[in-house]
Order: C-alpha cells, then sequence, then structure tokens
C-alpha cells in the first residue's frame, strides 16, 4: 500500500528527563581588576538607589557584555550594629535584609520573618545570620540550579599586605575556601526558595568542624555569606576597610564596613578580596521520544511525482532495470509528526536516506527536547 501517514499509539513514545552541568569558573579578576580605566572599573555597574551592584564579565556598556551576579550587604532589626550611631544607609541595608529573608526563609507561626540560620534549623533556633553578604546569581549561569557539592568561594580575610593603584594584595595564609561540603546527601528544604546547603571553611587556619559560615540556596542561585566568616578567621580587628577601590585599605573591621561605608563602597571591598568562585550549573532537558516504524508492509511507495511514469498514458513505478513486476522500493529521508487535525508540528530529517523495501522493517526515533 502507498500510504503516507501513519497513526501512533499509546506505546509509541515515551518521556525522560535528562539533567545536564556546566562548570562556571570566575576568577578574582573578573570580579575586579580586569577592566579598570583611572580608577574607574568599567564592568561593575552601581545604580543611582545604591542598594546592590552588579558585575559583568565585561565592560557593562559593551553589547557583548553578560551578567554575573550581583552584590549587595544587610543586616537585620535584631544585629547589634542596627542600634549603631548613624549607620550609613542603616534603613536600607535592613530592608535588604528583609526582603532577602522573606524570599529565602520566609515566616514563622506568628507571621514575622525569620532571620537567616546558621545551620539551618530554623524551628530549633540556634546562632542567626544577622549581618550578611548576599551574591544574587545571573539566570544565565545558574539555569534551573547550582549543583549540590560543586559550590567553591575562596576570599582572602586577613590585612592588606601591599598592593599598588586601586588594587590591594592580602596575605596568602588569610585564604579560606568555603564550599557547600557533603550537600549532595545532606542538604535542607525548610525554604520557600527550594532546597539550599551549608558553607563550611578549609584552610590551615581553620580546621575541620567549624561552625557553617554561609548558606547556598541552589534553585534561587544565592549565596549568603555571614560577617563573622571575616571576624571569626581574622581575629576581631580584621581589616576591612569601608572601600579598598579608594585606598582604604586598612581603615577598619567588618563591622565598620557595615556601619561607616554605603553598600557600593561595602560591595567595593568584598570584590577585591574574592580571589576565586566556581559551581556547576544544571540544566533539566525533558525529552519525549516517538518510535515511528514502518512495517515490511508500509512506506515502500513513494508520492513523490517523479516516482511514477507517464509512458503510453499509464502510471507506472520508475524501477531501475525497467522491470514493471519489480520489488517497490522507496528511500525515506524524513520524518514527520503531526497533529490530529493534520498540522505539521515537527520535522526529523534524516543524515542519508535510508532503503525502504518489503523485505524489510525500519523504526526511526524521534526526540523533542523542551
Amino acid at each position: 500500500m502507498a500510504s503516507t501517514f501513519k497513526e501512533m499509539g499509546a506505546t509509541d513514545s515515551t518521556t525522560t528527563k535528562t539533567l545536564l552541568h556546566e562548570a562556571i569558573p570566575l576568577t578574582g579578576t573578573i570580579s575586579s581588576g580586569t577592566y579598570v580605566q583611572g580608577t574607574t572599573e568599567t564592568n561593575i555597574k552601581n545604580y543611582s538607589h545604591g542598594i546592590f551592584q552588579s558585575v559583568y564579565d565585561y565592560p557593562f556598556l559593551s553589547s557583548s557584555a553578560n551578567h554575573i551576579y550581583d552584590l549587595t550587604v544587610g543586616f537585620s532589626n535584631d544585629s547589634a550594629l542596627s542600634s549603631a550611631a548613624a549607620p550609613n544607609q542603616q534603613s536600607k541595608k535592613i530592608n535588604i535584609y528583609t526582603q532577602m529573608a522573606q524570599l529565602l526563609v520566609g515566616y514563622d507561626e506568628t507571621g514575622s520573618i525569620r532571620n537567616f540560620d546558621q545551620d539551618g534549623n530554623i524551628i530549633a533556633g540556634g546562632t542567626k545570620i544577622n549581618e550578611a553578604i548576599f551574591i544574587t546569581f545571573s539566570r544565565l549561569l545558574v539555569k534551573d540550579e547550582i549543583k549540590k557539592e560543586s559550590f567553591q568561594l575562596i576570599i582572602d580575610t586577613g590585612s592588606v599586605d601591599g598592593g599598588t593603584g586601586t588594587i590591594p594584595e592580602f596575605t596568602v595564609d588569610t585564604m579560606i575556601t568555603c564550599s557547600d561540603h557533603s550537600a549532595s546527601t545532606n542538604y535542607k528544604t525548610n525554604s520557600p526558595a527550594g532546597e539550599y546547603g551549608l558553607l563550611y571553611t578549609s584552610s590551615a587556619a581553620a580546621p575541620n568542624g567549624d561552625p557553617p559560615v554561609g548558606l547556598i540556596f541552589y534553585q534561587a542561585g544565592v549565596c549568603v555569606l555571614t560577617a563573622s566568616l571575616f571576624s571569626a578567621h581574622g581575629a576581631a580587628a580584621s581589616p576591612f576597610g569601608p572601600n579598598l577601590v579608594a585606598n582604604h585599605f586598612d581603615t577598619g573591621s567588618i563591622d565598620r564596613m557595615f556601619t561607616g561605608s554605603n553598600i557600593s563602597s561595602s560591595c567595593d571591598a568584598f570584590r577585591n578580596r574574592l580571589f576565586n568562585l566556581e559551581f556547576n550549573n544544571t540544566t533539566e532537558l525533558n525529552s519525549t521520544v516517538y518510535f515511528c516504524r514502518g512495517n515490511h508492509n508500509e512506506f515502500n511507495y513513494s508520492s513523490n511525482p517523479t516516482y511514477l511514469s507517464g509512458t503510453n498514458g499509464a502510471s507506472e513505478i520508475v524501477v531501475k532495470d525497467g522491470d514493471p513486476r519489480a520489488i517497490p522500493v522507496s528511500y525515506i529521508t524524513t520524518v514527520g509528526l503531526y497533529s490530529p487535525d493534520n498540522e505539521l508540528l515537527a520535522v526529523a530529517k534524516l543524515s542519508e536516506p535510508l532503503k525502504k523495501t518489503p523485505g524489510n522493517e525500519l523504526t526511526f526515533r524521534v526526540r523533542l527536547d523542551y
């Protein structure tokens, strides 16, 4: 039979899900020091509202620039810093903390916004992260989510050891690594924003067993670092200048940065200490696989007009040897998927024509990804 269409049955298709991972390395030179004109970092975008700072992989005015992440700082109303004498941008820093906590931690049974919890055990209480640095990664990098146990951040928590121009240098022995150890099996699910893991440190000066120093929200693509990361590993007087780019390298502690600097300057100070940041993203690829089967008695003829000859006023199958009794043969080059209304939905092209005769059967595996 010269069949062209064939209705597919319920067993002729199946669905699959595949997780694709891509390594995302963000070196410290991308965050600071690569694109500098005079004293201006052209890949760093500050806004008139002064609430956060955006980092790009290229000067942000260029059409080739890609948004990498946003950076901001904040503290809660429960923080001792909120009662400091006239903190710089106090209301904005409290609003930032409150907004991030509302989105990532949610509300308690009284309707109050929870504070970030250091060990993720929200109900049991415990140590709260009342002063935090927030890194919000762009969806371009995160895709569907950050892969668990792939996040690593290396940062310097010590004092400045030289440096020229606008870029400081730090003591190497105070570099620490923050990563989500064992997060693939030990992650938290009590967040309205999805799953998150705890960040721990590893360095010569910080033995194993230290408490968590931050949180990484995998689906939301947000990293929350506690300010105590710097005071705990660099002593209470750990120099953390309010504005490293303005050469104030050794002018105060992390507390002074939160109270004496505006948000943009605090972000500058943090970026200049960021040595390396990397993670693997995850893309969830959903697929439907259709098995298009050509049985031995199907699709052996072609509807192409060149397949028939009008010799002597009759339509005859064109065969190579000119014998009309020869076995019919066709060459399949394209598979089309149609709706019940006979509307073409998808087309699959073969890399080369496949011969089809009554003596063989073919099955084409057509996959649609979305």
